[in-house]
């Protein structure tokens, strides 16, 4: 009876507000509360994905599942007028379950350090913060470009992200993480994967011969060297440059992806560094 209930509600509800001002924003990834608050809409947000924490007031929220699992009556209770999925991210079995519900379910693509931009203007235009979200778009193309100037002409230097262990995961070149790497004069050593993300081998690791290894913050580190050691003769095992990032930064498409970088330029300068000396 309640489901029954509240898809009833949830009907009424798109009929007629289908088209108007979002004001009761479900997200379905991290990033994307994150794009919603940086377009001017954070009081908007009525429940998240697991994993989202940025700004605080976020993790605050309800959660109504993670990246794979959607609970439909925690969404439905919340009445909301859009959810935000992830285009390429949230299984579309998932997004097809929200709209039979009769859901407003917008997904946002982001395949690009420039698509955060506009995915802030179209995120206000759905919001109606279009004034907010056109500044934070703004300034984060200003802050974008101002980094490929600076670390234009920087010395090539091989690169790997590197997730988990056992086994070892990394990003093929359409990733925005191979991007911002590119912007610091990074060389994804394996850009060329069939998938965006992918298992890769030790045999493969010391074939591609990383001279700098990136790695998630909440990684184990001790796991990172132990697993490097094993592979001592790879040229960034050989240098010891194992270098943590905030993946939270590095790895969400939104504005806070530029720290992200400019972390990345720190630790690849360090590296050319070791490499000079």
């Amino acid at each position: 009876m309640l489901i029954r209930s509240l898809l009833v509600a949830a009907a009424l509800l798109v009929c007629t507000a289908a088209q108007a001002e979002a004001r009761r924003v479900v997200t379905l990834a991290p990033h994307l509360a994150e794009l919603v608050c940086a377009a001017g809409g954070c009081e908007r947000l009525v429940a998240v994905s697991a994993h989202s924490n940025f700004p605080p007031p976020v993790a605050q929220l309800p959660q109504i599942g993670d990246g794979w699992q959607v609970n439909l009556e925690a969404v439905l209770v919340q009445r909301p007028d859009l959810i935000l999925a992830w285009d390429g991210g949230t299984p579309v079995d998932n997004i097809a379950r929200l709209r039979k519900l009769n859901l407003r379910v917008e997904a946002l693509p982001i395949s690009t350090l420039d698509g955060v931009a506009d995915a802030l203007e179209t995120v206000g235009g759905w919001l109606g913060t279009e004034a907010a979200a056109k500044a934070a778009a703004t300034a984060y193309r200003q802050r974008l470009a101002g980094l490929r100037a600076k670390h234009r002409g920087a010395t090539p230097i091989r690169v790997v992200y590197q997730i988990e262990t056992s086994p070892a995961y990394t990003v093929n070149g359409k990733s925005p993480i191979s991007e911002a790497m590119a912007v610091c004069g990074g060389v994804n050593v394996f850009a060329s994967l069939p998938t965006l993300a992918a298992t890769v081998g030790a045999e493969a690791m010391l074939v591609a011969a990383p001279e700098v290894v990136l790695y998630g913050g909440e990684e184990n580190a001790a796991d990172i060297r132990a697993y490097w050691a094993r592979l001592s003769s790879a040229p960034a095992a050989k240098a010891g440059a194992l270098y943590p990032i905030d993946a939270d930064r590095l790895a969400r498409a939104g504005p806070r992806l530029l720290d992200g970088i400019e972390q990345v330029c720190a630790r690849l300068d360090q590296a050319r560094a070791k490499r000079g000396r």
